[in-house]
């Protein structure tokens, strides 16, 4: 099956990613350690901006925003996971398919990511919204500002956030966002 994926150069897309069933692999600073190093060791190479992002225990969420003349995002998720998988501890390792053996993949992480082209001003506060409200939205914490693997707090020092955001009342948010 050939999948359609958005290509346009410069342009900033929301990501969802997903942990191979759903394994909850980032619980740990040691793992976050690890996905850190392969954002920026990736980020080197085939550089772009990350605009928000939550690391939950089993998927992740981000924006990233391409450099001019680039659209190639795939190229920056395979390689990420890539690294990752290399230096990710043997003990969070699944046990691979035959698919996985014969492709050479390990056990780490869902083959495909969803992707979603930010239209404008408005979808892109959405997307921001539900990013740094997710942790909540997963009852993982009460309130956005106490989940630590998030981009809210630097928000919140930008003034685009006040630090209760969220905390209160459930945040009005389109429904089709995030499919995680």
């Amino acid at each position: 099956m050939q999948y359609r994926r958005a290509t346009t150069p410069g342009a900033t897309y929301f990501f969802t990613v997903v942990t191979y069933q759903r394994q909850k692999l980032f619980l740990t600073s040691d793992t976050i350690a690890h996905l850190r190093y392969a954002f920026q060791a990736v980020k080197t190479n085939h550089p772009f901006t990350i605009d928000a992002i939550i690391v939950l225990p089993d998927h992740l969420h981000c924006l990233w925003t391409l450099p001019p003349g680039d659209a190639n995002f795939s190229t920056g998720w395979r390689l990420i996971k890539t690294t990752f998988s290399r230096v990710c501890p043997n003990q969070y390792k699944r046990d691979r398919n035959s698919s996985r053996q014969y492709k050479k993949e390990q056990a780490i992480w869902q083959r495909r990511f969803w992707e979603h082209q930010i239209r404008d001003e408005y979808d892109l506060k959405q997307h921001i919204d539900y990013i740094h409200y997710n942790p909540v939205h997963h009852n993982l914490v009460r309130r956005p500002r106490d989940w630590q693997y998030s981009s809210f707090h630097p928000y919140v020092e930008r003034g685009d956030y006040d630090i209760n955001w969220g905390a209160e009342d459930a945040v009005s948010l389109e429904e089709n966002i995030g499919h995680q």
